[in-house]
């Protein structure tokens, strides 16, 4: 069988007479952790691990002084910075300097320094082949990483610079708008997360600051017990192997949402659940308390409660998912938040039940346009990871 041409499905009208494109070893196009005699006497040391989606969360973490004697490379504008431990996760940064400041990269990471397009680059290695052929040369299994010399001979397929350059444009352009929107997405959660703090009680406190019309002179809310504003069904929850789950279309939930999909299902309507043990009771990536309707299954990993009323529900829901609850939490390996301690967690409610329905309105609306936004950059990436599979050439073996 004759070998593929290198010649993407999709490409600008103005190369597609171009031919195929050059297929080359990593270290023909780029230069791979470029030495540096000396570092220089200051510069900033910057943590790569906080990279998420292509941009760095926190640059600044330790100044010169401070900086680990295990930072070795000098950055330069235009850098790339490839994930080399666990490169599946592609938290790979496109090196841009904004100050005068001198920059040194953490460890883990390999600095490229590209011959030519440098933005063409940086899209390549997000390709599916590309990382593909990476972890077919990783070691370790918990923490799969590649050493600089297996990555210098990683295959890359470039066109000519004009052709690489129309592609790094029209990708680089999707990604300033996809972080546009991730902005937004960000702006949307700071604005509930202060909405939160007024419109709740705060610790030591039993009214909030803001109060919509025509509660002003309700007066203090009530504190409850959530053992007496719901009825736990925990014991109707049944856990099933992954082994033994039948596959189907009924969401099977576990302590931090969905984990599967399932033929069957024991609760049809809605109610809340709340992680009853792991690291995210502690950490909170992810919300420990989240609502569920329908059809559904859920393990014993989170509790299951029924409330009389749905806005209750969504007071609760938001609440817990916005307080400290360590102190009631139990274990240290792994935390867990059993049934004793889940019944006396401390609910601030207002006494009027229309009140709790504005809030729980309010939330709502607020929640709908966080959830339509994170889907917009759901498609937007979806969108991006079908145009690259056009515009560069099938997976190399």
């Amino acid at each position: 069988m004759n070998k593929p041409k290198n010649i993407p499905e999709l490409r600008f009208p103005e190369f597609v007479n171009d031919g195929e494109w050059e297929e080359k070893e990593l270290n023909e196009a780029c230069d791979i952790n470029p030495k540096v005699s000396q570092l220089p006497e200051k510069f900033v040391y910057i943590d790569l691990e906080s990279v998420e989606n292509g941009i760095l969360l926190q640059k600044k973490i330790i100044s010169s002084e401070g900086a680990p004697s295990r930072a070795q490379r000098l950055l330069k504008d235009d850098d790339v910075i490839f994930q080399m431990v666990r490169p599946y996760q592609k938290n790979n940064y496109y090196f841009k300097k904004d100050d005068d400041v001198d920059y040194v990269a953490s460890t883990g990471y390999a600095q490229l320094r590209s011959f030519e397009s440098s933005m063409y680059l940086y899209q390549f290695i997000h390709t599916d082949s590309f990382v593909s052929n990476v972890l077919k040369k990783c070691t370790g299994s918990n923490y799969p990483a590649i050493n600089s010399y297996d990555l210098s001979k990683i295959p890359i397929q470039i066109p000519k610079p004009q052709e690489q350059q129309k592609i790094a444009s029209c990708l680089s352009s999707l990604d300033e708008v996809i972080a546009a929107h991730s902005q937004k997405l960000d702006a949307l959660k700071d604005h509930k997360k202060g909405l939160m703090q007024n419109l709740f009680p705060q610790e030591g406190e039993t009214v909030p600051k803001v109060r919509f019309p025509g509660f002003e002179k309700d007066g203090n809310w009530e504190e409850e017990k959530l053992g007496d504003i719901a009825e736990n069904l925990d014991s109707k929850r049944v856990p099933i192997t992954s082994n033994q789950r039948e596959k189907g279309y009924i969401p099977y939930y576990g302590a931090s949402g969905i984990i599967d999909y399932v033929k069957d299902y024991i609760f049809d309507e809605k109610l809340l659940c709340i992680s009853e043990d792991g690291a995210n009771l502690v950490d909170r990536n992810y919300p420990i308390a989240f609502s569920i309707s329908g059809k559904t299954w859920v393990n014993n990993h989170a509790h299951v409660l029924r409330f009389a009323s749905y806005h209750t529900q969504v007071l609760v829901e938001n609440y817990i998912n916005c307080t400290n609850i360590q102190d009631f939490l139990t274990g240290m390996a792994q935390p867990k938040l059993n049934r004793g301690k889940l019944d006396i967690l401390p609910i601030p409610l207002p006494k009027n039940p229309n009140e709790q329905k504005k809030i729980a309105g309010c939330l709502s609306s607020l929640d709908a346009l966080i959830t339509a936004q994170a889907d917009k950059i759901d498609q937007l990436k979806l969108y991006k990871k079908g145009l690259m599979q056009g515009l560069f050439p099938k997976a190399i073996d």
